[in-house]
This record gives C-alpha cells, sequence and structure tokens, in this order.
C-alpha cells in the first residue's frame, strides 16, 4: 500500500506542476532552429528515423496457411492467386470453424486443436470468412487471377 501512495503522490505532484504552468500562462516559444527527426537532444538517443514504423495488421499477406490461436485468425488478411490451395490450423485449445459468409464456398468441419483444414481457392475475388462458434472471428482471403 505504500508504495501505492508514493506513486499516486507523485502522479499528483507532476499533475500539479503543469497545471501551475498551464494557469500562469507559461508557454513555450517555438524554437528558430526545431530539431531534425536524426538530431537527438539526448546523447545516445535517436530521432524518429531509429524507431520501428507500426505494422498494419489488416494489410494483405502473401501466404496460404493461415494460424488460429488466441481466438483469432492470423494474418486476418490473405491473398492468394486463384488455384492456390489454403490450409487453416487450429492452434487454440477450444474449437473453431473456418466458414465462409454470405453462403460461400468452404465451410470446414468443427476444428480441435491440431486439427487443419484446406480449401482451393478456383476463382478470383474477395471471401470474407467467421468461426461459427465464434462469430467475433472474421478474416479474409483475397484471390487474385
Amino acid at each position: 500500500m505504500g508504495e501505492r501512495v508514493r506513486y499516486a503522490g507523485a502522479a499528483w505532484s507532476i499533475a500539479a506542476a503543469v497545471g501551475v504552468g498551464a494557469l500562469t500562462g507559461c508557454t513555450v516559444a517555438p524554437s528558430a532552429n526545431p530539431p531534425s527527426s536524426s538530431s537527438s537532444s539526448m546523447p545516445g538517443m535517436t530521432g524518429m528515423a531509429g524507431m520501428a514504423q507500426p505494422v498494419n495488421a489488416d494489410a494483405p499477406v502473401a501466404t496460404d496457411t493461415v494460424a488460429i490461436e488466441n481466438f483469432a485468425y492470423s494474418p486476418a488478411t490473405i491473398t492468394v492467386k486463384a488455384g492456390t490451395t489454403v490450409t487453416w490450423t487450429n492452434r487454440d485449445q477450444d474449437p473453431h470453424t473456418v466458414t465462409a459468409m454470405n453462403d460461400g464456398p468452404f465451410h470446414s468441419p468443427t476444428l480441435n486443436n491440431g486439427q487443419s483444414f484446406r480449401f482451393t481457392f478456383t476463382e478470383p475475388g474477395r471471401f470474407d470468412y467467421l468461426c461459427t462458434i465464434h462469430p467475433f472471428m472474421t478474416a479474409t482471403v483475397v484471390v487474385t487471377p
């Protein structure tokens, strides 16, 4: 409990200092020479150029395998060429399905841990699918010519 009080006190001290600056009208004048993204104001630190860029989790991935784990299909969107067989493998302890939406062309049986389902996509298009047991689990296969 003592640690929590100490951290809470520090947080209030910081908030109070920021609040006092705001109430007194303190402002920071813009610098005539703002630092570039590659310069650093602290020794040993790099600018934004040295930081990893975020990955778009919804970007299509060129692969023919999908893992079912942590109640999600991974990757959530894949791109394959017509004629490709896609394999889904359940890595969760709970059962899942792979079922095309809107009366689409594929519907797996219930897949238990370690089981796989395969489907060959013969026509180009976008195929959204879900787990009928856990309908919040959705993903997409994009098939190109």
